[in-house]
């Protein structure tokens, strides 16, 4: 017998909506199994299931999506903003993409290589600090590091009791008061790059994400997304 999981886990896991979201259509009485209305989000439900319908309607296979996006600064990585700035979505209006959601997040003030898809397990693949690839950034700050502080970048400290490190920092460029540094990360929290950076009163003038494992943002122009080939999909995320 296979594996059972909550009916909203199951919808979203197939890329319907976000777990969220189907756990209100649940209740809301949209989502019937066999013709019968479901209400609990957690009904015990085979991933396999092949009599689910929303509104009435089958629930047809999803096609999955997997897009990069030149994230621009000054948007929100969320689908809706409770202090009602711009989100990141803004970039998608009018394409008819379904249901998709960030492949982890950059900050409001970072920039870049953003990757979204409808498909929970390959994002979650991509997002696992054990598994995930590499993220490169190129970050313009407000000195000159030198080789002594670009060894502490990577040595790393202590932050909230979160080891927080570089896996490799080197000068790419500098002009008199202020440095590009390329700095690539194995493992992705919150502000990571900032705060570490501002353990050493370095300041971060602009945060650049330019390269997810061997995805690179190219010549993408800011604002404006792309599909990635299945074969830039299964190398971020192989199974």
């Amino acid at each position: 017998m296979s594996r059972r999981y909550g009916l909203a886990r199951v919808l979203s896991k197939r890329g319907v909506c976000s777990r969220t979201q189907a756990a209100q259509w649940i209740r809301d009485g949209r989502v019937a199994i066999g013709g019968r209305v479901i209400r609990d989000p957690e009904h015990p439900t085979s991933p396999d299931e092949t009599a689910i319908s929303v509104d009435g309607r089958p629930l047809a296979a999803t096609a999955a999506i997997h897009l990069m996006l030149n994230k621009p600064r000054g948007l929100v990585t969320t689908a809706a903003d409770e202090r009602g700035r711009d989100t990141v979505y803004r970039c998608f209006d009018g394409a008819d993409l379904g249901w998709i959601a960030p492949v982890g997040r950059l900050d409001k003030a970072s920039e870049g290589l953003l990757l979204f898809s409808n498909d929970p397990q390959w994002a979650a693949r991509i997002t696992d600090p054990e598994t995930g690839p590499d993220k490169t950034y190129h970050v313009q700050v407000d000195a000159i590091p030198d080789a002594a502080a670009l060894s502490a970048l990577m040595a790393g400290i202590a932050s909230d009791g979160i080891r927080l490190s570089a896996k490799s920092a080197r000068v790419l460029r500098t002009g008199e008061k202020n440095a590009w540094l390329e700095i690539v990360l194995d493992e992705g929290r919150n502000r990571q790059i900032r705060r570490l950076l501002e353990a050493f009163d370095i300041e971060v003038l602009r945060l650049v994400r330019v390269a997810i494992g061997e995805l690179a943002l190219g010549e993408l122009p800011k604002r404006q997304w792309r599909r990635l080939t299945p074969e830039e999909a299964a190398r971020l995320s192989p199974l």
